[in-house]
């Protein structure tokens, strides 16, 4: 046993923490599989078992690295000799494989509280960089804003018992990306983005850019499934925070015979159709682009009231041979307004670059919901992802990069809340009054507490006095 001791000492001292990266998919790399996969903690390899006609035994011998974990057991091994280690130096890394949180760990993440990596570089805890491994971008922006949505985060933090994998792998992402023991301040999406391309058919993958819209539309609805939510109101916690409803009311539009002596060649049909119906992001169009540019290139603005108008059950739209009236019936907690920039026809595909003005606080959405009685309806902005174009010859929309802007609990010495821009790796503070500059696409606006309401006075269709 002395002896074992002894070798078990030496051998982990040959631990190399700077190699080892638990965010990829637990698959050997010698025969593929995902079974009883066993980390290497020298060079930070996966490998087989550890039967003496496994990879990982072969690879013990052939390199002699004898230090391994095992992914699913949590356990510590010794090979060739096949023996388990216990031993208290090692308990750091069982940390970074998979960070576990109790409720009373939660109120900490609230605050600055600053990590620090195996380089002693510090870092901020949750506003970390997310590796982009090739065109994962768009997924990045929305992985970044739903870790940072407070009850949503915690009911991930503490989930301990997943049905599915992908509530596993997701659930897993989240308490990486609040670690404040990483060996690196950054973590990967793959295991999640992996696991996404296969439920959707291929839809949202790693090497192709798609819509952060969505790829959030997908994942959301996903989640809710595997929580085990249904149809009703509130079956899930997706459906609690993320869940409006609507009312849409219809005319059919009738096109008259052009003999008939009458000026209109359409008129509306009699009846009138209303139909309520939930929601989880709510769309708004854009103005449209003018026909003719001016020599200037002003980049057109518009308001986000102007925008909003559109829900406030008086502004007609047509759609498939139907004038239209929409009315928020329920606002939700969170509010995610998506901003619809990309258009296509018969011939291209047309991005509007129209900067939509609005207020960061204090956004008042009495005018769009149908009955404003013992309800909030005052939100604050506190995440937002931009859209940054890159045109390309014989390709007006080849090209995206997309940016994220998180409200944090942290404040400046003048009592604002700190924001932070993330763009995959990058991680900065920016000045929030620069924030609207950016050609917005998806906003989340938080229900602010109903006590603060009457002391809300902006409203959507007044801009705050620095814009």
């Amino acid at each position: 046993m002395a002896k074992r001791n002894i070798e078990s000492n030496l051998y982990l001292d040959t631990v190399n923490r700077h190699l080892l990266d638990f965010d990829f998919e637990k698959v050997c790399s010698v025969t593929l599989s995902n079974k009883s996969i066993y980390c290497c903690l020298i060079c930070g390899k996966y490998y087989q078992g550890r039967s003496k006609t496994s990879a990982a035994y072969n690879h013990s011998i052939d390199e002699e690295h004898h230090v391994y974990l095992g992914l699913d057991s949590k356990q510590f091994y010794i090979l060739p000799e096949n023996y388990k280690v216990d031993d208290n130096s090692l308990a750091d890394i069982l940390k970074v494989l998979e960070p576990s949180y109790e409720s009373g760990d939660l109120d900490k993440l609230d605050s600055d509280l600053v990590g620090q990596d195996l380089n002693k570089n510090d870092y901020l805890v949750g506003y970390i960089g997310l590796n982009n491994m090739s065109n994962n971008d768009y997924a990045n922006v929305i992985l970044n804003m739903l870790t940072h949505i407070r009850p949503l985060r915690n009911h991930f933090l503490l989930l301990n018992v997943c049905k599915t994998e992908l509530l596993r792998r997701y659930s897993l992402f989240n308490k990486r990306v609040w670690n404040d023991k990483l060996f690196k301040s950054q973590v990967s999406p793959h295991e999640v983005l992996q696991l996404v391309t296969k439920l959707s058919a291929n839809k949202f993958n790693i090497q192709n850019s798609s819509d952060p819209v969505e790829f959030l539309t997908f994942l959301l609805n996903q989640l809710h499934k595997d929580l085990g939510g249904n149809k009703k109101t509130n079956s899930s916690i997706i459906y609690q925070l993320f869940q409006g409803q609507l009312r849409m009311t219809s005319q059919k539009i009738i096109q008259l015979d052009e003999n008939e002596d009458i000026n209109k060649k359409f008129i509306k049909e009699d009846k009138v159709t209303t139909i309520n119906t939930p929601f989880l992001i709510l769309s708004c169009d854009l103005p449209p682009k003018p026909v003719f540019n001016d020599n200037e290139n002003i980049i057109p603005q518009v308001s986000l009231g102007d925008v909003l108008k559109k829900y406030d059950g008086v502004t007609t739209q047509e759609h498939l041979g139907q004038s239209r009236q929409y009315k928020l019936t329920k606002l939700p907690k969170y509010l995610l307004i998506h901003f619809k920039r990309f258009s296509k026809n018969r011939f291209t595909s047309e991005y509007n670059q129209t900067i939509v003005n609005y207020p960061i606080s204090g956004v008042d959405f009495k005018d769009y919901v149908d009955s404003t009685e013992n309800i909030n309806t005052v939100y604050d902005l506190v995440g937002n992802i931009s859209h940054e174009h890159q045109a390309t010859a014989g390709d007006d929309n080849n090209k995206s990069k997309w940016k994220c802007q998180l409200k944090s609990p942290m404040k400046n010495d003048d009592g604002s809340s700190k924001w932070f821009q993330l763009q995959d790796l990058f991680v900065e503070e920016i000045d929030r009054r620069l924030i609207f500059l950016g050609e917005t696409y998806l906003q989340e606006h938080a229900d602010v507490h109903p006590g603060m309401a009457k002391k809300r006075v902006d409203r959507v269709d007044k801009v705050m006095s620095y814009l």
